[in-house]
């Protein structure tokens, strides 16, 4: 439950290419409730998470964000052996996207706001940065906290995966909004109808014991195909908007402030009112199954929708041009 305080943080778990996951949730809170970003005191993340946690905080155009993790996850899968082969450099790739995609004042932005999850070699510890000095500063504590030892390289830096020292900074502050794309205990993440109760804790992150999180775990580090990962943008998306809900947070300008006095309903309002009621339907349906209604991808970036249906061979009826613009159905 959001606590109704004066500040909060927002935490994104690490997760390897379900990253695309945390693209649809960011989406969703950047349309629908933008104050919990740019009131947040802390943005976090680990791994795939800081990626996510750093467009955020930047200012970066997320569709970019996730439309770079959809074609990364194409090229590794043309490979044998997938990320492992030799010929693919993740570590290259994921510095080419964010010099890419980050402002040049970009490390100004995320200076005492952004919070990247790093586990130093020589001891194990977490460290958590969240000063940058440079651009490049800011990238390379990026690519540091996505970098698996031998997944990666052989020779690791001195800070490595944030995740394996701390997959959810922060998670244990009643304050701290926590996403992940494994369904658990955290704030924003998948509903499983599942009566297992039992439950894995991975360095602060709670993933419940069920079929489909052993299918996410295996497709954490060898990706899965496109129209996989397109249904858990939209999935992050779905879970990002029940929050919101749930929480009474949805079109409010500030959770601490009044409501605003009442306004004619405009045409718009039903066009949002009719998509939030296709959400509700596909949640009732189930998490995983892919929802009737592919308009939801219309809220996701333009950016998004451009590089996500054409990678799952989808001809949509017409180009989006801005956030909001209906996408045809596959």
């Amino acid at each position: 439950m959001f606590p109704k305080e004066a500040t909060w943080n927002i935490s994104f778990a690490g997760c390897g290419f379900l990253g695309v996951y945390h693209i649809g949730v960011a989406s969703c809170l950047r349309e629908h409730a933008p104050f919990l970003v740019a009131n947040a005191t802390h943005i976090y993340g680990a791994s795939a998470g800081a990626l996510t946690a750093t467009a955020l905080v930047t200012g970066a155009c997320l569709g970019e964000a996730g439309a770079n993790i959809i074609e990364v996850s194409k090229e590794a899968r043309k490979r044998f052996l997938g990320p492992l082969h030799p010929s693919f450099n993740l570590v290259k790739t994921i510095r080419g996207c964010l010099l890419k995609t980050l402002p040049a004042d970009s490390h100004e932005r995320a200076s005492g706001r952004l919070g990247i999850s790093l586990t130093r070699v020589s001891d194990g510890e977490n460290v958590i940065i969240s000063h940058f000095s440079s651009k490049d500063e800011l990238i390379q504590a990026n690519v540091c906290s996505t970098f698996i030892p031998v997944y990666c390289g052989l020779i690791p830096p001195r800070y490595v995966d944030g995740g394996i020292s701390d997959n959810l900074p922060l998670y244990e502050l009643k304050n701290t909004i926590t996403v992940s794309p494994f369904s658990g205990e955290s704030d924003i993440c998948p509903q499983d109808s599942s009566t297992n109760i039992h439950e894995l804790r991975f360095t602060n992150t709670s993933i419940q014991f069920n079929l489909r999180n052993l299918y996410r775990l295996s497709k954490a580090l060898f990706p899965p195909e496109p129209t996989v990962l397109r249904e858990m943008c939209k999935q992050g998306y779905r879970d990002g908007l029940r929050f919101l809900r749930r929480n009474g947070l949805l079109n409010r300008p500030n959770p601490l402030l009044a409501l605003p006095p009442a306004r004619p309903r405009a045409p718009e309002d039903e066009d949002v009112e009719e998509a939030q009621g296709a959400t509700e339907r596909a949640l009732a349906e189930g998490p995983l199954k892919p929802p009737l209604e592919d308009h939801i991808l219309e809220h996701l970036p333009a950016r998004l929708n451009e590089g996500v249906l054409p990678a799952c061979d989808v001809e949509p009826r017409e180009c989006c041009v801005c956030v909001g613009r209906r996408v045809g159905p596959t």
